[in-house]
């Protein structure tokens, strides 16, 4: 009991310990306010909190001071940003100008000019074959030799003085007359020596900047290249590029039509064998007829006859194929080893035997023999081949010689094509066989 009454005391002391300490503290702020009244504190009061408004005001102030000289700073990059942007697009049209300018002058070589659009040569001045291109020739270089000797291809000052004489620089002017005519000519001719029927406009290019070069080296003296005679010069250029491609096209014709001939030549041998032969086995059969009639035996002869009559309509036949130059078989072959499993040849041929044809295609032009997907036989195979062609002229491999028949098609696509038209289709072979190919890859 007395020990619990003790820790009561002391609690009781510690708290009024603590009391004490607070009236201490209370007494100490009264102390330091002195004998202010209630007044004066409120003033005071009053007084740090406006100066603390003040605080906040400049620190407010300072702040928006700093975001000006960021927005400032901001706006300056913003400013500096454009025009760098500016100089450097200005900069990449001055370039590109530049580019446009030097591709102007380039001379370009590439063998694509020589098409355009389907890939066709297109003639600048179309005339009926290369006599006539040779003789137009004839005429245009006729009226370039007329200027030259008239004096008018180049023309020059006529005011010209030299060493004070006026004698003196109508020869200087004369001479650099000639030299730059020469220089202009040199430049022409060379372009004709290496045309092509593709570079007429490489050519053309080069001449105009050699006549631009020979006015600016005789500028002094107002030398230039008449426009006449400049007009003549590319006319020549044009019409050596025209002739050069019918010469060309000449010349693939005559290919053409000597291939065709002896094609033609072929396919008559092999009637003629042909009717030989049936005409020598219905000879042999109309003498045994005959001998069975003469013993009597007149269902032998009968028998016979039936044969006979086949021969004969073989020979009919023969003779309507022989007088039909249109009649004849249309092939689609294929070369796996050669083009790949996506190329076919679609031909026709009058042959008896169209399957010779094929192996004549297959020589040593190419490694490896042609395989045979179609023959189908038509009375018109000319139209038959020509609407082929026709139909698949956009898969073309070939678009300028269109005597190479090789289309980007498989078998299977021609014969739907086929499946169109009326005819007996002899064979169909989806599966190119490709043996000396296949065997080739193999060993």
């Amino acid at each position: 009991m007395f020990g619990s009454k003790q820790k009561k005391i002391v609690s009781l002391e510690q708290a009024a310990g603590g009391l004490q300490a607070q009236v201490n503290q209370l007494n100490a702020y009264l102390q330091q306010i002195g004998g202010l009244d209630y007044v004066q504190v409120r003033q005071e009061i009053d007084r740090m909190r406006a100066e603390l408004a003040g605080l906040h005001q400049a620190q407010a102030s300072e702040r928006q001071a700093h975001q000006n000289v960021l927005a400032a700073e901001r706006q300056a990059q913003e400013q500096s940003l454009a025009l760098q942007k500016k100089g450097f697009e200005q900069g990449l049209a001055q370039l590109r100008a530049e580019l446009a300018a030097t591709q102007a002058t380039l001379v370009p070589f590439n063998d694509e000019l020589l098409f355009q659009e389907a890939g066709v040569f297109r003639y600048h001045h179309p005339l009926e074959n290369s006599e006539a291109y040779k003789r137009e020739l004839d005429r245009v270089q006729d009226a370039m030799k007329q200027m030259i000797k008239d004096k008018t291809a180049v023309i020059g000052s006529s005011n010209f003085t030299f060493n004070g004489s006026s004698r003196e620089g109508a020869k200087m002017v004369a001479d650099w007359c000639k030299l730059m005519l020469r220089s202009y000519n040199a430049e022409a001719e060379n372009s004709l020596r290496v045309m092509k029927a593709g570079s007429v406009d490489a050519a053309k290019k080069r001449l105009v900047r050699a006549a631009e070069a020979i006015e600016k080296l005789g500028k002094m003296l107002s030398i230039e290249i008449d426009d006449r005679y400049e007009a003549l010069r590319m006319r020549e250029l044009e019409l050596m590029a025209d002739y050069l491609q019918k010469k060309q096209e000449e010349k693939e014709n005559e290919r053409a039509e000597r291939e065709r001939l002896r094609e033609e030549a072929k396919a008559q041998a092999e009637f003629r064998r042909e009717l030989e032969k049936l005409e020598k086995e219905r000879k042999h059969l109309e003498n045994v007829r005959q001998a069975l009639l003469a013993k009597g035996d007149l269902a032998a002869a009968e028998e016979l006859q039936s044969e006979l009559d086949k021969v004969v309509s073989g020979i009919e036949g023969v003779h309507q194929r022989e007088a039909n130059i249109r009649a004849g078989y249309v092939y689609v072959i294929s070369n796996l080893g050669a083009f790949g499993p996506k190329m076919v040849k679609i031909g026709m041929t009058r042959r008896l035997h169209p399957e010779e044809r094929v192996l004549e295609l297959g020589d040593a032009s190419v490694p490896f023999r042609y395989d045979t997907h179609i023959l189908h036989y038509s009375a018109d195979a000319v139209s038959l081949e020509t609407k082929l062609h026709q139909e698949l002229s956009g898969r073309r491999v070939n678009r300028v010689n269109m005597r190479r028949e090789f289309f980007y098609a498989t078998p299977e696509e021609v014969r739907e094509l086929l499946k169109m038209h009326s005819g007996q289709m002899l064979e169909y072979v989806l599966e190119p066989e490709a043996a000396e190919y296949r065997q080739s890859v193999a060993s």
